[in-house]
């Protein structure tokens, strides 16, 4: 699963707020699809953008991500480097495009779980705000306070 981390966690956060937020969501495009929308967050790049990489090599972003290779010079491929180089990995976003995951798929209620559609915007912003949460948690717990100890200063009465 993808880097428990701050910029991992904010990445998946602002793609279902964009999306929620009715951005332009088509899942045959390979900008503004479930893939598509976290890359426009993560690179910056416009969905028309993304889409023209794509492009260059055949497939959609399941395809892509199998014949990802960090030195082909292709543009597709650098833009899943920035992706990669986040805190996701190739599964990731493989299960991101068929909302698969099943930890993510395990943590959404049984009712909702079994109606859940790979190409449906909401689900997409379901997905996206578990998995985050999911991963807020598993960071949150990794974190250790210091045990404070009493200090050994007196108080001075008035």
């Amino acid at each position: 699963m993808a880097h428990r981390t701050l910029p991992v966690i904010q990445a998946l956060r602002d793609t279902a707020q964009r999306l929620a937020a009715q951005a332009p969501y088509q899942w045959g495009h390979m900008g503004s699809c479930n893939c598509g929308h976290l890359a426009q967050t993560i690179t910056k790049l416009t969905k028309g953008e993304i889409h023209a990489r794509a492009m260059q090599r055949y497939g959609d972003w399941e395809r892509q991500l199998i014949d990802y290779c960090p030195t082909s010079g292709l543009p597709i491929d650098a833009t899943i480097d920035e992706m990669l180089a986040l805190g996701f990995n190739r599964q990731d976003l493989t299960h991101l495009e068929r909302l698969s995951d099943p930890v993510v798929l395990g943590a959404i209620p049984f009712e909702r779980r079994n109606a859940m559609r790979h190409n449906q915007r909401d689900d997409v912003v379901l997905y996206l705000r578990t998995w985050a949460e999911l991963l807020e948690a598993e960071l949150l717990a990794r974190i250790e306070l210091p045990v404070l100890l009493p200090s050994h200063h007196a108080v001075v009465p008035d």
